[in-house]
């Protein structure tokens, strides 16, 4: 498959209920709209077929996954690329035997499942229960060749790690795609998140890896066993300067949609130098958990 030039991105922010139907017809129905304005990928957010369940530990909400093969949503939207002639990351709860997953499916313009990325970094803190309700991934980092590029894709938490955009553009990644599910932290955390710090990870990935960065998240306030989160909402997209090209605010619902100059990117990364200038023989302190390099 030769090098895409240029994609044209939408990321998608909406709120979730707890009604799958409701937000799967949603979803939609903001996937329609960005393919109405040119988007040829388009990412949604992490896990917005529900709630984000995660804010409470309840062996009920492990009802809501299911196998890829058989999936209650999957190939509706398979069918929904097909039809636009569109590349959809679809974040999805995976069943797989006795273990689960947060995963994502990534569908080709023709409606071909490319693969599955379970994400790497799972969360465990108060309000992102995560460690409860998914094993860590198995699969490695992804990217996928598809009608509009090579696209990487991390899932939320992998965001505030670097290794996983530097692998993804190690893989030959022409642009990086993060689904989130990031909000308001709970009153007994001390150091509150905010969505400054959120963007900011990201931005980094895009200044260090000389690419483009696109992020989703959901809005709203959702309440689950009682607690109750909002969320940041401003999805965006950062260009491969780190300048932020098109942003949304807390509140707004719909498709953010931004043409890529991957060619230029391209260009840029080279000139740069950072992947000419690595010397990955003195990195083994990050193959371990204490950063002692082991030997024999």
């Amino acid at each position: 498959m030769s090098r895409a030039d240029a994609a044209t991105l939408a990321v998608i922010q909406m709120h979730m209920t707890n009604r799958l139907e409701d937000n799967l017809r949603r979803a939609e129905a903001h996937v329609r709209s960005a393919a109405g304005q040119g988007a040829q990928v388009i990412l949604l957010p992490e896990l917005f077929e529900n709630l984000y369940f995660c804010q409470a530990e309840r062996e009920e909400y492990f009802e809501l996954a299911h196998p890829v093969q058989g999936h209650p949503f999957l190939g509706r939207f398979q069918n929904l690329a097909q039809e636009l002639g569109v590349v959809l990351p679809v974040s999805f709860f995976e069943a797989a035997g006795q273990a689960y997953y947060n995963s994502l499916a990534t569908i080709d313009a023709t409606g071909e499942l490319l693969g599955v990325y379970r994400k790497s970094h799972i969360p465990d803190g108060p309000g992102y229960e995560e460690k409860y309700y998914f094993n860590p991934g198995d699969t490695g980092f992804k990217v996928w060749d598809t009608r509009f590029g090579r696209v990487g894709v991390g899932i939320c938490w992998d965001q505030w790690y670097p290794e996983t955009a530097r692998a993804m553009m190690l893989l030959g990644a022409d642009f990086l795609l993060y689904p989130t599910a990031i909000g308001s932290e709970p009153a007994e955390v001390e150091t509150p998140n905010s969505y400054q710090m959120w963007q900011r990870a990201m931005v980094g990935h895009a200044v260090s890896n000389s690419t483009f960065v696109g992020a989703a998240n959901r809005i709203g306030t959702e309440l689950v066993e009682g607690a109750s989160q909002t969320y940041y909402g401003h999805a965006f997209v950062a260009d491969h300067t780190g300048e932020l090209v098109a942003e949304f605010g807390g509140t707004e619902e719909g498709a953010l949609v931004h043409t890529l100059d991957l060619a230029a990117a391209r260009r840029f990364r080279a000139g740069m130098g950072f992947f000419r200038d690595r010397r990955p023989e003195l990195y083994g302190p990050l193959l371990t958990l204490d950063g002692q390099t082991r030997r024999g």
